[in-house]
């Protein structure tokens, strides 16, 4: 299936291939082959059933152009295109406080892309901080399986470099103003605790 972005430009997503040269002792073998996004949704589902919040992934709409019919019982979407630009993947509520944050992924192992984030993200983002919102990325580097959440105003302060050249945020730079998250049972991803000390810090 083709899709395509509303300026009519493809959308092409990397498919993330499973690592084969990871020692054993580094595999974590719950999330062998499951994408970040799937893994927030796991955990989503866990932190709604026990009522701690209720945080789902936005939908994005989709016009259908073209559909084939290979069976009278079957319809295969050949072409479709974005209605529109989307925000961010995931918003909801949470100990009384508007969240809302963006998911990202890369294979690279010292450095998180840029271009990974789109601009009409960010400024949606900016917006619902300044309506006193709590806005965050959580960026997985799937080569290590490491897993942190960006707050903010780091993002935003990472992304106004771009005018200067800047293609990428250091992994060390992350290390140091972002949070680690570590993977759990019960919920896989307890990114919840790391919002804690965003509320903490005033965000």
């Amino acid at each position: 299936m083709v899709l395509h972005y509303p300026n009519g430009k493809p959308f092409k997503k990397e498919l993330l291939q499973p690592n084969t040269n990871l020692k054993a002792k580094n595999v974590i073998y719950g999330n062998r082959g499951m994408s970040l996004e799937e893994e927030i949704n796991i955990s989503n589902r866990y932190y709604l059933q026990r009522g701690k919040a209720v945080i789902h992934k936005k939908p994005t709409p989709i016009q259908i152009v073209n559909v084939d019919y290979p069976k009278r019982s079957a319809a295969v979407i050949k072409e479709a295109y974005f209605k529109q630009a989307s925000t961010t993947d995931y918003n909801g509520v949470y100990r009384g406080y508007y969240l809302d944050f963006e998911a990202k992924e890369t294979r690279n192992k010292n450095s998180f892309p840029l271009n990974n984030f789109h601009e009409h993200q960010i400024i949606h983002m900016q917006a619902c901080q300044r309506q006193q919102g709590i806005c965050f990325a959580i960026v997985k580097f799937s080569m290590d399986n490491e897993l942190f959440l960006l707050p903010a105003q780091f993002l935003f302060h990472c992304w106004s470099q771009k005018d200067n050249g800047k293609k990428s945020i250091p992994k060390s730079a992350i290390v140091k103003h972002g949070y680690q998250i570590k993977y759990g049972l019960h919920p896989r991803i307890p990114y919840l605790d790391l919002v804690d000390k965003l509320i903490d810090n005033n965000f």
